[in-house]
């Protein structure tokens, strides 16, 4: 049984301060006003006979029993929005068959948790799921072989398809932990290894194309590499450098300790990842799904890739409609 003052807003309000480090944040975070905030802060540290955070800081600094509890914390949260996200896609009984394309960036975590709850709820519906890149989810549902997609935006307008905004996800240059030495530039390291460049029919390598054509960057095109993986195990092993996306670079997570993620050092840009419906399919069925994938990513990829990455902030975020 959990002690009497430890309730589920203090530790949502303890996460937000420690996320944010100041009353003011966690109070936009949250909602509740600074002295709320406050309150339950001194609530939960009452409740445990312990300080959580050292109160004569700015921004305020956890002490080592908040940062034990934040781990245990961020878990429990963690899990309660994953159920809550389950719950969101559970009335879909009416329908008879539903087939989705996801894009493969989703595929260590995010894919299975959103398959197990909507086969859950398709009791009385035939279900196809598919995994694709986004050029070939976006042309599926033209034809109409698919009734929704989750894939990267080309930013054109689909005729008789409606788009859903999900994640805005920036891109991100990889380099091999072999070939980058503390104190070295990314300047330096991109000019002494080649660039390992997505196969050139995928919708993303269009998009690293233009944004180059736009900074002047000739880079060559010694390596054109068609999987994800594969580009991100050649950075590994040191063979050239690459630009990829936080999604991608969080679902290669065999190789972070191989690759050192970095800014671009020559302009921001993003893409941004989508849920795409067929228009007859324009209702609850693709709102909830994506409802349920903003919980999902959020709490999954994107609250743990700023933790280690803090340079993605207010960069890597979810999107509203």
């Amino acid at each position: 049984m959990l002690k009497k003052g430890v309730t589920l807003r203090g530790l949502e309000v303890f996460e937000a301060l420690a996320t944010h480090g100041s009353v003011a944040q966690a109070s936009e975070a949250t909602g509740l006003s600074q002295p709320a905030v406050s309150q339950q802060l001194r609530n939960l540290e009452t409740a445990l006979d312990v300080a959580l955070v050292d109160h004569g800081t700015r921004p305020m600094v956890l002490t080592p029993a908040g940062r034990n509890f934040l781990r245990h914390t961020r878990s429990v949260l963690s899990e309660l929005r994953l159920a809550q996200s389950e719950l969101s896609v559970m009335d879909l009984t009416h329908l008879t068959s539903l087939s989705i394309g996801i894009i493969d960036d989703f595929d260590n975590d995010i894919t299975p948790r959103l398959v197990t709850a909507l086969a859950e709820s398709l009791t009385n519906c035939s279900f196809r799921m598919v995994t694709a890149a986004s050029h070939d989810i976006l042309a599926d549902l033209k034809d109409q072989s698919l009734h929704l997609g989750v894939a990267a935006s080309s930013g054109e307008v689909l005729e008789g398809i409606i788009e859903y905004p999900l994640v805005r996800d920036p891109f991100i240059l990889v380099t091999p932990t072999s070939q980058t030495p503390r104190g070295k530039s990314v300047e330096d390291i991109i000019q002494d290894l080649p660039f390992l460049r997505y196969e050139r029919r995928q919708l993303i390598s269009r998009q690293i194309d233009a944004h180059l054509s736009r900074y002047k960057q000739d880079l060559g095109d010694r390596f054109e590499i068609g999987s994800h993986m594969a580009l991100m195990a050649c950075v590994a092993r040191g063979i050239g450098w690459a630009i990829t996306t936080p999604l991608g670079f969080m679902r290669a997570a065999r190789f972070h300790d191989d690759v050192v993620a970095h800014p671009l050092p020559f302009g921001q840009f993003h893409r941004q990842i989508s849920v795409f419906a067929s228009a007859d399919w324009a209702d609850a069925v693709p709102l909830n799904v994506r409802q349920s994938l903003r919980q999902l990513v959020g709490d999954r990829m994107i609250t743990p890739l700023v933790q280690k990455q803090p340079f993605l902030k207010g960069e890597l975020r979810l999107l509203d409609n």
